[in-house]
């Protein structure tokens, strides 16, 4: 059956779409041939999915992508024709995983051919300190560009919700009619009930006032910086920079393997943030959660976020002692095991259940969901936890 065929024929296209599911092995029974556009898709991905990647094999359209910078970029450009940038960046990462070719990205050549993304970005991250000059800049370009991109889509959201939740938190006695916190109100006047009349007749008006632009609340954002966080770090990133664009917060940005490195001083611009981490090594929850300890200074004013799948390489029954005196200072502890669009990545369940017994639950959050957060923290009312179903 022919691809024009195929156009007018609803089973036909049922069998085009099994025939480039199934790859075109001898047994793959659609007895579809492909031609055209079809042909050149089909031939960008058995250059990455193939399972024997050998050229003359019995896919005999595909020699793989071996090594080689001027295939890998011709390949880079065919999948940029034919698929969706959503299916592109999946592709690439695929091909760095399964081919190997991360250290091709060293070259400024094929860093330009690469859709940009989170994933790309903490590759590249990875690969920061076997950079050679010339591919630096590149580098610093592409992971500019993200993080330009994630910020135009989460910056103006995370702004107004915590501006809220920060006016929300300032309390006055003596609030208009529409600031009046009705549930505060009545909890406060409880004892005036009428039974006659079912009814409480407040003496007391509780109400949210309005943010000063002075600081209000200080935020600490403690993020595990081991290779399998690189999404989280990329978007903890972005958030701390909008976050210290805020004057009413106060912003630190703390990353840590076995050592703590506090890179607040570098909010101002995320991708020197992004290139002051270093991806991988061992973790130490501990240690980085004494640094923190040690820059609280309004406990009751203080949120701090410890991002981490919490595998634990220090002292466990210190770390957790740690969150307990930090609680019981009045700090709102947050842990979350990812910030990113991917879910929760393997995380120690022993670690996550000892903290959710401290009214600390660990739990993943997307990007679009972590001003919510942070701002039900700032209020001091309960976390939204997504549904684990």
């Amino acid at each position: 059956m022919t691809a024009e065929q195929v156009e007018t024929d609803p089973a036909g296209e049922r069998l085009r779409r099994w025939r480039l599911v199934l790859g075109g092995d001898t047994a793959d029974g659609t007895g579809c041939a492909l031609s055209g556009r079809d042909a050149a898709m089909d031939g960008a991905l058995t250059a990455l999915y193939d399972k024997s990647g050998r050229a003359g094999s019995r896919r005999d359209r595909s020699a793989g992508l071996g090594a080689s910078a001027p295939s890998v970029a011709r390949w880079l450009g065919d999948i940029r024709t034919y698929f969706p940038s959503s299916v592109v960046q999946v592709m690439q990462r695929d091909a760095i995983g399964r081919l190997g070719l991360a250290s091709l990205l060293l070259e400024p050549e094929m860093l330009e051919a690469v859709e940009a993304d989170v994933h790309l970005v903490g590759t590249l991250l990875s690969l920061s300190k076997a950079m050679p000059e010339t591919t630096k800049e590149t580098a610093r370009a592409v992971v500019r560009k993200v993080v330009e991109d994630l910020e135009k889509r989460l910056a103006t959201r995370t702004r107004a919700t915590l501006t809220g939740a920060l006016d929300r938190s300032t309390r006055t006695g003596r609030p208009r009619h529409h600031d009046i916190d009705w549930n505060r109100t009545i909890a406060a006047n409880l004892k005036h009930y009428l039974p006659e009349h079912r009814t409480v007749v407040p003496e007391r008006l509780v109400g949210y006032g309005r943010a000063s632009r002075s600081v209000k609340k200080e935020v600490i954002l403690c993020i595990d910086q081991s290779g399998s966080m690189a999404a989280s770090v990329v978007h903890a990133s972005v958030f701390g920079a909008v976050l210290a664009s805020m004057r009413s917060i106060d912003t630190r940005l703390v990353v840590f393997d076995t050592s703590v490195v506090d890179l607040t001083d570098q909010l101002d611009d995320p991708v020197d943030v992004l290139f002051g981490v270093q991806l991988g090594g061992g973790t130490d929850i501990n240690r980085a959660l004494a640094y923190c300890q040690s820059q609280i200074t309004r406990p009751s004013e203080t949120v701090v976020v410890l991002i981490s799948d919490l595998y634990e390489g220090g002292i466990r029954n210190e770390m957790l002692k740690r969150v307990a005196a930090m609680k019981a200072a009045g700090v709102q502890f947050v842990t979350l095991l990812a910030l990113s669009d991917e879910g929760a990545p393997a995380y120690d369940r022993e670690h996550a259940a000892a903290l959710a017994a401290l009214d600390t639950p660990a739990f993943a959050c997307t990007p679009d969901l972590f001003p919510e957060v942070m701002a039900a923290a700032i209020e001091r009312r309960p976390l939204p936890v997504p549904d684990a179903g």
